[in-house]
């Protein structure tokens, strides 16, 4: 690789397979004790939850900046954007968290260490 050139480039200068190598790598997430993060992960184990319901359930009023903290941990926590109507009649796109099958495999390795670790 020539200095200054980018890992991607060289990838495909060198002819290498390009599929995503990160998709069959489990993913880790590095825990957390914090009450609110505990409270949205659980209620997010159950089902995707739209950002306003993530307020409600962290008891703060700043959900994005809660699933970005979650998301620096190690979690991939998408939101998808939904077309939606507000109260006044607007169209709008409103957020959903939703967990992926490896967030989820990441939790549930996570959650092992912690039982032994409780014991």
């Amino acid at each position: 690789m020539d200095k200054g050139q980018l890992p991607v480039f060289a990838e495909l200068t060198l002819g290498a397979d390009t599929q995503d190598s990160t998709a069959n790598t489990a993913r880790k997430f590095t825990g957390t004790d914090n009450p609110r993060h505990l409270r949205v992960i659980q209620s997010l184990l159950l089902r995707p939850r739209k950002r306003e319901e993530i307020d409600r359930i962290a008891g703060a009023s700043n959900g994005p900046e809660l699933m970005a903290e979650l998301r620096r941990r190690g979690l991939t926590a998408k939101c998808h954007r939904t077309p939606g109507i507000d109260r006044d009649g607007c169209p709008i796109k409103f957020g959903i968290y939703e967990l992926d099958d490896a967030d989820r495999r990441a939790l549930t390795a996570w959650l092992r260490k912690r039982e032994v670790r409780a014991k």
